[in-house]
């Protein structure tokens, strides 16, 4: 718009410049005649260069979702967590998901299949997984509990498993107990504090459950 408004007072100057230098007679009629019909073509041309623009940001803002910024799209990774939605990138290699897991445990002292089991339900170990909550990274972090977490790039594999396992450090030592925690690192630490259990949410039910289902028995 900031272009259009220069141009359109150029044509508008232009059209008046155009008949005020034609050699006409004083007050004669056809001169007259003559200036009006060029201001008459500028303002024709403005109008259809208006129309020409509303048309072009009524289609932009049609086009855009509703949460997105003004005339801008939203992001470029149309990625989510396994089972939610298609992603567009592989999973990490075995060894290099066993890596970061057993480091990351090691630190917190957490089981690594613990992780392991969390990574796997909330990525499928994909590191560019974005939820359409959005929630990022291979343990799908939301993006304040990231900032709270000093997570600078939530899709660096290792930096995100790291603060996924602090977090869930922190779950598991509010609530004292393993289902507890999980359920709240799925759905939330209120919606487990306000059920004083597993909330009755489906998707979290059958999260806990996948999660301690590949935990090995304890003798």
């Amino acid at each position: 718009m900031r272009i259009l408004v220069p141009l359109l007072s150029f044509l508008a100057a232009t059209a008046l410049g155009v008949a005020a230098d034609e050699p006409r007679p004083a007050d004669s009629k056809e001169a007259m005649a003559a200036a009006v019909g060029l201001q008459r073509q500028a303002i024709a041309a403005m109008q259809s260069a208006l129309a020409g623009q509303r048309l072009s940001i009524s289609k932009q803002v049609g086009q855009a979702p509703p949460d997105s910024f003004f005339l801008l799209g939203p992001p470029s990774r149309p990625t989510a967590p396994a089972g939610s939605a298609e992603m567009d990138c592989a999973p990490l290699p075995d060894a290099e998901i066993d890596a970061l897991v057993e480091g990351a445990a090691k630190r917190e002292d957490l089981e690594p299949d613990l992780l392991r089991g969390i990574a796997k339900q909330e990525s499928g170990f994909r590191p560019c997984a974005v939820s359409s909550k959005g929630a990022m990274g291979l343990m799908q972090l939301m993006p304040a509990t990231a900032a709270e977490l000093g997570v600078k790039d939530p899709f660096d594999p290792k930096e995100n498993v790291d603060a996924g396992a602090r977090l869930f450090k922190q779950l598991l030592t509010s609530f004292g107990d393993l289902t507890l925690a999980l359920g709240a690192y799925n759905a939330g630490p209120s919606k487990v504090n306000d059920a004083n259990g597993l909330p009755n949410i489906p998707e979290t039910l059958n999260y806990v459950q996948r999660i301690l289902s590949v935990l090995p028995l304890k003798p």
